[in-house]
């Protein structure tokens, strides 16, 4: 079955056996006034909403007073909720008729596993849509008033995540490209393994990289350092996840044997 983007259009001959729905929301990166028009509009009709461990409890006051709350947050060390219990429960809430909201943090697109939850839908014959949200690299580009691209410098952008499927899974997905600007997701749990890659993809120590934790948040917190002393500098003042690490690779960085200095587009 394909993706329906709008199941209050479904003609008689698209009709599933079921009257339910499930709508997979962004809710931004913190700030409730960051929600689209039509996130607003999917929490004030839902019936269940079932939301993640980082979704701003403003944002969920936007639920209307029909809506059950569930949580189905990850917690780092103590995953009571795995994907495919979700899956179960968000599938089965829809077969029953009601309209669900799967509100995740950021964009539900970008490191959201909208993947697993799309399939699980589409295995029950259930309408599924996927309403954007602003991810957490745009808001914090956003409240540094900067480009995450820039011409002549940045041509594009990187979103990576720097938490693979093993522990001791590579933090860069491959190797730097130049003229990018790279944010990196869920990566200050291991800023030793990182700073280590970068220096040996050729960025030099006095590069200067950006963290911003909570970007557009009531707690945000911003560092701008040296990459030889990012590690120091984000834990002497407390940045934890959820935190963007941002940086820019120069046009002119060939690999680990160019000895550049590299200036980061958000400097």
């Amino acid at each position: 079955m394909t993706l329906i983007a709008d199941p209050s259009r479904l003609s008689p001959a698209d009709a599933c056996p079921v009257t339910g729905r499930i709508s997979l929301v962004g809710a931004g990166p913190g700030a409730v006034d960051l929600l689209t028009l039509r996130a607003v509009q999917r929490l004030t009709e839902a019936d269940v909403v079932f939301y993640d461990r980082l979704v701003d409890p403003e944002v969920l006051a936007l639920a209307g007073p029909q809506a059950e709350l569930r949580y189905v947050g990850k917690d780092v060390g103590a995953n009571a909720w795995p994907q495919a219990r979700i899956s179960t429960e968000i599938t089965a809430a829809a077969l029953m008729g009601k309209r669900v909201v799967r509100l995740k943090s950021g964009d539900p697109s970008i490191f959201g596993r909208a993947a697993e939850e799309i399939e699980a839908a589409r295995q029950c014959d259930i309408p599924i849509e996927i309403v954007p949200g602003v991810t957490a690299a745009c808001a914090a580009a956003a409240s540094l008033c900067r480009p995450l691209t820039e011409r002549g410098r940045a041509r594009q952008v990187v979103f990576a995540s720097a938490t693979g499927q093993e522990v001791n899974d590579p933090c860069l997905p491959a190797r730097l490209v130049p003229g990018s600007s790279y944010a990196l997701y869920m990566a200050v749990h291991r800023l030793e393994a990182l700073v280590q890659e970068l220096l040996t993809e050729g960025l030099a120590p006095d590069t200067t990289v950006t963290v911003v934790a909570a970007a557009s948040s009531q707690n945000e917190q911003m560092v701008e350092c040296a990459l030889s002393s990012l590690e120091r500098d984000v834990r002497r003042n407390g940045l934890t996840n959820p935190a963007i690490i941002m940086f820019t690779v120069p046009l002119h960085l060939r690999g680990a044997a160019t000895k550049a200095r590299v200036t980061s587009a958000f400097a």
